[in-house]
């Protein structure tokens, strides 16, 4: 009896057409089987040959850096050593006994013991005997000879040079007054330096203790240095800075002058003893006729506002009020209240 074996049972179309649409566009044949590793290989060997052939770092050694560096500190310090010991041949031999020098210049002369003494009678030595320096005991001889002997130790406390700590030891034996008798101020002092004789006037005249007030626009310099405090270089500051605004309207401009900005005491004892006139008209800016170079020179104008002001007359006529400087930019509004008192549109 013939025994038939049946067939295996067959897949599923479905499951069939998967596997050959897969076999058909995923699967590789031998060629590009072989293709395909040899490109694998060929991409880890450029990425792993750059590692493999890297040179090794050396290695540091900080120890003989260290010593290096301590070589390169030595021979630098032997350097300076050296530089400063030839130096300092160079220096003693340019300067040789300097001290030895000075020392036969000035010999020492032996001190005495402080008594009652006259100044006037005393030599540069019998100064220098009482603790005086040699230079300071000479400077006092000679102008006790020029002043024709001291009259005061105030005199002598004036001598430039002597120190303070050795008049303080001296003065209370030294058979002078303390001041030169109903003379004391230092001019006095002064002019007895210079030989002058007592009943000549000072140099420097007192200033009037009871002062009327005036016209701060019509002083000169002398009025003006009536004033205490007052001098010739403050004196000339005010009237220039009065020419150059045309006059003062009120006392309140002095405190613009240059040499009082830092003296308020003046600029009060000025507005006390000084007035300026109601119907006092100072000198006009024209701003419609004046050139550049009449313009700038005020002080509340100045070169750039000066040319701001002819470039816009130029392009929009004359001026017809001060008002019209308003819109200029280069014044602000504290220096256009200050400059509308002078201006004049004529």
């Amino acid at each position: 009896m013939s025994v038939t074996s049946s067939p295996p049972p067959r897949p599923p179309r479905n499951r069939w057409l998967a596997s050959r649409w897969v076999r058909r566009y995923f699967g590789f044949s031998r060629v590009e089987t072989r293709g395909f590793v040899l490109l694998l290989l060929g991409a880890l060997a450029i990425a792993v040959l750059p590692v493999l052939l890297r040179p090794t770092d050396p290695e540091y050694l900080p120890a003989a850096d260290q010593r290096r560096l301590d070589a390169w500190g030595r021979d630098l310090a032997a350097q300076l050593d050296s530089g400063r010991a030839a130096s300092a041949r160079a220096y003693a031999g340019r300067y040789p006994a300097r001290e030895g020098r000075r020392a036969s210049r000035y010999p020492t002369v032996p001190q005495v013991p402080l008594a009652p003494f006259d100044p006037n009678a005393l030599t540069a030595e019998g100064w220098e005997a009482r603790g005086v320096p040699h230079f300071v005991a000479g400077r006092i001889v000679n102008y006790g000879q020029k002043a024709g002997g001291f009259r005061a130790k105030s005199q002598v406390q004036r001598i430039y040079g002597l120190p303070d700590s050795v008049y303080q030891r001296l003065a209370p034996f030294m058979q002078l007054p303390e001041t030169l008798p109903g003379r004391g101020d230092k001019y006095a002092t002064d002019r007895l330096a210079l030989g002058e004789k007592e009943s000549l006037p000072g140099r420097f005249p007192r200033k009037p203790a009871h002062l009327r007030p005036f016209d701060l626009n019509l002083a000169d310099t002398t009025q003006l240095m009536q004033i205490k405090g007052i001098g010739r270089g403050r004196a000339k500051w005010i009237v220039k800075r009065r020419a150059e605004l045309g006059g003062y309207l009120s006392e309140s401009q002095l405190e613009e002058v240059f040499v009082l900005r830092d003296a308020p005491d003046l600029v009060d004892s000025l507005r006390k003893y000084t007035f300026v006139a109601k119907d006092y008209a100072p000198r006009p800016v024209l701003i419609n006729s004046a050139s550049f170079d009449e313009l700038w020179p005020h002080p509340y104008v100045g070169k750039p506002l000066a040319r701001l002001i002819v470039a816009y007359r130029k392009q929009h006529g004359p001026f017809t009020s001060p008002d019209d400087l308003r819109p200029l930019k280069l014044l602000k509004e504290e220096n256009f209240d200050k400059l509308r008192p002078y201006v004049r549109c004529e």
